[in-house]
């Protein structure tokens, strides 16, 4: 009797094959993939800059806004991410991740147009959607394009287009809201009069709907005509028996997620509203740390992992995670007291990096203890806890603080340290139970391959 072969098993087998071979074009499909990523995150966060226009123009709270920057945002992405990973992992990733940039695209430069406070959330829902196409696609195609012991950095250097994406956001948004100061509105064809916060979200949003069309250059690592039915395994069947290992690993990282999206949040604004930053010196100074030390640590943090893998650490990326948690939470405390400019730019360099480290190792991690058909499904698993928890509820839990605790706007500073400590503190506990657990399940996927 003929047996038949799921298509992610048999590309699977035929991306291990390529990935021993080496060579240039796997670290082009990971280029191709970073600067979707840069694109996305700067589309998602570069709100964050834009806070005090925004509440200003359409008379919201702190509160408001933050459903804006976090919850309406995650619910979506993390919501629609299965599903669509389902259909990654049964189909053509390269047209899924293509189809989603436009969407995601066209829904940030729909974000410009915006009037009303529903009319901008109902676009960040839409950035939201499209967005969920982009990282379990992008998780999956990475690790059938290279094998285990090059894994962890490879989802690095994607991952670095997290903090670049993160980083343009800020400097593009204080460019522009220094030019529009000098120069008011901008006049549009067919748009007309657009306020300054409005026109970044219509430049980044032509941006990635330009490049959108380059992601059709990627190609699915299986070689000839696919056989075989178009199902991949049920995601619960592959993930039996990982329970405990999963939600470790999920809440661990998802923690430090989301003391590193609170930051990202409302970090600008406690530097414009305390210290009497201008948003230029924001994006300069907080943009230029991220976009520069959160690439240098995600990727740092892969390369630590696959090191650590090597000498026989099968933990060694959950490892990463607990280190890195332990030895943020003393930088992020530190940034109240500490006065100055450069100071100030130097800590936040070393809290970004730390802050960033984690990224890639935890999804390489996730990896080695799925099966491979089911890879795109797990990571959308792993985001919708990862968005939901960190970007669904840090944003808001340092804004609640901020309203509901102190009572006072000036008082996010506090909210930050309060907040961030405590989920950094959480993340390491968590991934340190989750290191037992972690290698049964290492050893039991090893077993079945």
């Amino acid at each position: 009797m003929n047996e038949t072969v799921s298509p992610a098993v048999t590309r699977d087998a035929a991306a291990r094959r390529a990935a021993v071979r080496g060579g240039f074009y796997p670290w082009l499909v990971v280029g191709l993939l970073c600067v979707a990523q840069i694109l996305s995150f700067a589309d998602r966060q570069v709100l964050n800059l834009m806070v005090a226009p925004i509440r200003h123009d359409l008379a919201i709270s702190d509160t408001q806004i933050s459903l804006l920057m976090g919850f309406s945002f995650a619910l979506f992405y993390t919501v629609c991410g299965i599903p669509l990973a389902r259909i990654a992992d049964r189909g053509n990733r390269r047209w899924l991740i293509t189809a989603g940039a436009l969407a995601w695209s066209l829904a940030t430069a729909s974000c410009g147009l915006a009037q009303r406070y529903a009319h901008l959330l109902a676009a960040r829902i839409g950035v939201g959607v499209g967005e969920a196409t982009l990282s379990p696609t992008a998780f999956s195609l990475i690790t059938d394009y290279f094998p285990p012991s090059r894994r962890a950095t490879a989802q690095s250097v994607y991952g670095l287009g997290t903090y670049v994406g993160a980083g343009l956001a800020f400097l593009l948004g204080g460019a522009v809201i220094h030019f529009a100061s000098r120069h008011g509105a901008l006049t549009l064809p067919l748009i007309g009069e657009v306020r300054p916060w409005q026109s970044v979200f219509l430049i980044l949003g032509g941006a990635g709907t330009a490049f959108g069309l380059l992601l059709l250059l990627i190609r699915e690592p299986a070689s000839g005509e696919r056989g075989g039915p178009t199902q991949a395994p049920g995601l619960w069947h592959a993930l039996r028996g990982h329970r405990k290992t999963l939600i470790y690993h999920h809440l661990g990282f998802a923690m430090t997620a989301f003391a590193g999206y609170s930051s990202a949040a409302w970090l600008p604004s406690y530097f414009i509203r305390v210290r009497h930053w201008t948003p230029v010196e924001v994006g300069l100074v907080y943009g230029g740390a991220v976009a520069v030390f959160g690439a240098l640590g995600v990727v740092a943090g892969g390369l630590l992992a696959d090191r650590w893998g090597r000498r026989g650490q099968t933990d060694a990326t959950l490892r990463v995670g607990v280190w890195a948690s332990l030895l943020a939470i003393p930088c992020t405390a530190a940034l109240l007291p500490v006065q100055g400019l450069a100071p100030t730019a130097l800590l936040l360099a070393v809290a970004v990096f730390l802050f960033s480290m984690p990224l890639g190792a935890a999804v390489a991690g996730l990896h080695e203890i799925v099966p491979p058909a089911a890879r795109a499904q797990a990571s959308a698993v792993y985001l919708f806890v990862l968005n939901l928890v960190g970007l669904g509820f840090g944003p808001t839990a340092v804004a609640l603080v901020t309203d509901y605790v102190f009572r006072d706007d000036r008082a996010v500073g506090a909210s930050l340290v309060l907040v961030c400590g405590t989920a950094l503190a959480l993340a390491a506990l968590l991934l340190r139970l989750g290191l037992e657990p972690y290698r049964r399940s290492y050893a039991r996927q090893r077993a079945a391959e």
